[in-house]
């Protein structure tokens, strides 16, 4: 008997703790502000009047204070717990976000930027944690997507009104940022008290199996092939929107309204995904697939016109493919965890996609320069194919361990 589409959604939101629900909840209000980012490329080219090299290390400059945040983060998790340091992340990254607004230099916005990503980033790890602790091992990955969901319904009202303030006063984008990640950390005051957590009691069984993430040599493997990806993925924030804006000539309106769509395609079907495919089959199955659906999205900037319904059809495949991939890489980390190193596996994990931060808007930059637009979707697709390949060989490795086992 077919299930309707009311019972699957039913299910699919069925089972998780309220405290999920109220991460969720801190999650939206902090991502519903999500402007700055979006809109950071074309802020600085038409605004600022930076040159793209200039623009490259600005992006990159999130990337590097993202990397040394999630390392703190993660120790300071594992060390202290997960509730403080995402209270001082959320605090002290809606204070900077506000003061980056006033900073118009090519080097003090550098430094800004560094600093800001470098306390706001902290929170990651951290959060991670929190979503694992507040979850069964059941559900997981629908926890981790329910976050998403979060952060992906925030950011498609974060980036449509951003469009629209934006096409008044970039300077708009920074004070909104800044509250909301203020307002969360209230939030988040108020429903989860200190008070309501409880610090786990350390088993020997824990410490022997993956003690390390710096040791875990799957994990490292599979760190690195996330880079590749997150390389490619992160090319949907830093050069497409100046793709969209300076070759298909389309104006910060409806730019913004297409990176809204991303969000909310995912918050509208990626559950019901998901809870129709854990546990099915192995997290790395999907995210092969992901990563490939993925790649096809950035190649069909290449071989579409430059109107609405290309733009549409681009972000369905890069959506469907961060569906298949994003949620099911987080279950694949945190199976690999235990309480008392969760921190520092969340922290290799979020410095992984902090290092292709990095790397994403500087190899952008200078492949625009060099060769322009076209072989950048196309060296795009290529990294994603091979990124696949290795997420696949890495999977049947894993098979095959297990079955020797048995």
């Amino acid at each position: 008997m077919l299930t309707s589409p009311v019972q699957l959604y039913k299910q699919a939101y069925s089972g998780l703790s309220r405290n999920s629900w109220y991460l969720c909840l801190v999650m939206l209000i902090n991502r519903s502000g999500t402007m700055v980012i979006p809109f950071m490329a074309i802020y600085c080219i038409k605004i600022l009047h930076f040159d793209v090299t200039q623009l490259g290390w600005i992006m990159a400059m999130f990337g590097i204070g993202s990397i040394c945040g999630a390392f703190l983060g993660g120790k300071l998790t594992d060390k202290i717990g997960f509730y403080d340091p995402q209270i001082f992340a959320l605090l002290s990254g809606g204070v900077l976000f506000i003061i980056t607004g006033f900073v118009h230099t090519f080097l003090n916005l550098a430094i800004a930027c560094f600093i800001l990503s470098f306390f706001n980033e902290s929170f990651r790890p951290a959060n991670s944690a929190a979503i694992a602790y507040y979850s069964s091992a059941e559900n997981k990955t629908r926890s981790y997507s329910l976050n998403r969901l979060a952060v992906n319904l925030g950011w498609s009202v974060g980036t449509g009104l951003g469009g629209i303030l934006a096409f008044y006063s970039y300077h708009y984008l920074f004070w909104v940022d800044g509250c909301t990640n203020i307002i969360a950390a209230l939030i988040l005051i108020k429903l989860i008290p200190r008070s309501h957590i409880v610090k786990p009691i350390k088993e020997k069984a824990e410490l022997t199996a993956h003690s390390s993430a710096y040791k875990d040599k799957i994990y490292l493997i599979f760190i690195a092939l996330m880079v590749l990806f997150a390389t490619c993925f992160f090319q949907l924030f830093t050069m497409q929107p100046l793709f969209f804006k300076t070759v298909w000539l389309f104006n910060e309106r409806v730019i913004g309204a297409l990176m809204a769509f991303n969000g909310i395609l995912i918050a509208v079907i990626e559950m019901v995904i998901i809870h129709q495919l854990e546990g099915r089959r192995p997290p790395l199955h999907y995210i092969v697939y992901g990563v490939l659906i993925t790649g096809m999205g950035f190649i069909l900037l290449n071989l579409m016109p430059g109107v609405l319904i290309s733009g549409i059809v681009v972000m369905m495949f890069i959506t469907i493919g961060e569906i298949m991939a994003l949620p099911f890489m987080n279950s694949f980390w945190i199976a690999r965890t235990s309480p008392h190193n969760r921190g520092e596996y969340a922290a290799l994990y979020t410095m992984a996609w902090s290092t292709a931060q990095v790397i994403a808007p500087i190899l952008g930059t200078q492949i625009i320069l060099r060769s322009g637009f076209g072989m950048l979707w196309w060296q795009v697709g290529g990294v994603c194919l091979v990124a696949a390949v290795g997420f696949g060989i890495l999977n049947r490795h894993l098979i095959g361990l297990k079955s020797i086992r048995v």
